[in-house]
């Protein structure tokens, strides 16, 4: 880091079901970025995809108002590297010049690629993952696709869209039921913090698990029930070594680590570190570093795994490449015991996002034929 402050950007809302979530993850961020390091701009993106800034805007969020604040855009001109508020019709008024851009975004519209395109266009620094990283982190099929190309070993899955859905429902159900047995998940293939996810127990579940991830996304996952699973996660931080923490233990309070038991109640245990063979824990932070690197990740990611309770076979479930920040989620837990406190983890990220864009940097754009 410099001695000159740098003017980081917290972006968080955003047009997603995980809204809610991202203001919970950027109030924990805010609170930790050293007013000696940093000086910091909140831009707020409301459900419908508006942006603003101007004071207190995530208090006003979090009350569901907008009153006072200024619509501003990133110009995807390199030149302007900043923020504009809109005026009327008269134009643009520079707001502020951004050293990085720290996006506080979960599901759609922030962690699936679109919003890393657009920082990529303006040529700015951004924590997390590229436009690459983000987007097949995202999308669990083709995710799970790129894993089974690189031989680690994840949970047999389905593939159905919408249309196939309203359609042919009866079809893709026979189908989803050559997978195995029940119970059988059904979840967006595009969102995370288990939002649109059904636990499917008979028929009748599958079909109302079919309709309600659906309505969150025009692909949607079947996957396969691990039966006697315990939930194990990883954290991984870095751009091109990347390390893995110390693996933790989900115990959800619910039948599975719902929306509900992650955010809401907050009564799902978190075992840190997990009780399990050193080998074992061993090769979860093998495939989560080899799972990272497999799409191009960079920043941070929390890597979610299954471990089956008679055999300890693994199975890498997803990777989550903007994951949750709030008090209680796993991914800075995990490096807290892994010896790296919020604080410090925050000042990573941000670091990591500089050196990126240095890296970017030095990526030329021009041909010049030889003659």
């Amino acid at each position: 880091m410099t001695d000159k402050k740098l003017h980081v950007a917290v972006v968080f809302g955003g047009r997603s079901g995980e809204h809610e979530v991202s203001l919970m993850s950027a109030r924990s961020v805010l609170s930790v970025l050293d007013p000696a390091k940093y000086e910091v701009t909140q831009v707020g993106i409301t459900h419908e995809g508006t942006w603003l800034t101007g004071g207190d805007v995530l208090d006003k969020f979090e009350n569901d108002s907008t009153e006072g604040l200024l619509p501003v855009i990133i110009s995807p001109d390199p030149s302007e590297r900043g923020i504009f508020v809109l005026e009327g019709i008269s134009g643009l008024r520079k707001w502020a010049d951004i050293d990085v851009f720290f996006p506080v975004l979960h599901g759609t519209f922030g962690e699936d690629g679109t919003i890393q395109g657009l920082f990529e266009l303006a040529d700015v620094a951004y924590v997390g993952a590229g436009v690459v990283g983000s987007s097949v982190g995202m999308d669990k099929g083709v995710f799970k696709d790129v894993m089974v190309a690189n031989h680690i070993p994840v949970v047999d899955t389905l593939v159905v869209l919408r249309g196939e859905i309203e359609k042919e429902v009866h079809r893709v159900i026979e189908q989803a039921e050559k997978l195995g047995g029940y119970p059988l998940f059904t979840k967006p293939a595009n969102l995370g913090s288990s939002v649109g996810v059904t636990k499917c127990n008979n028929r009748s579940d599958l079909q109302e698990g079919l309709m309600e991830a659906s309505s969150f996304d025009r692909r949607v996952l079947i996957q396969k029930g691990i039966q006697n699973a315990r939930e194990i996660e990883v954290s991984v931080l870095g751009n091109d070594d990347p390390i893995a923490s110390v693996p933790g233990e989900v115990l959800p309070s619910r039948e599975f680590y719902s929306y509900e038991s992650k955010y809401i109640d907050g009564t799902s245990g978190l075992v840190i570190p997990a009780q399990l063979p050193e080998e074992t824990k061993e090769l979860i932070r093998e495939y989560a570093v080899r799972a990272y690197k497999a799409i191009d990740c960079a920043g941070m990611a929390r890597v979610d795994f299954f471990v089956e309770k008679d055999t300890d076979r693994i199975h890498l479930n997803e990777l989550n490449s903007l994951p949750g920040f709030t008090k209680i989620s796993m991914y800075p837990k995990l490096w807290e015991a892994s010896g790296l406190p919020y604080n410090k983890l925050v000042d990573r990220l941000i670091e990591l996002a500089m050196e990126r864009k240095a890296d970017r940097d030095r990526t030329s754009h021009l041909y010049r034929r030889q003659e």
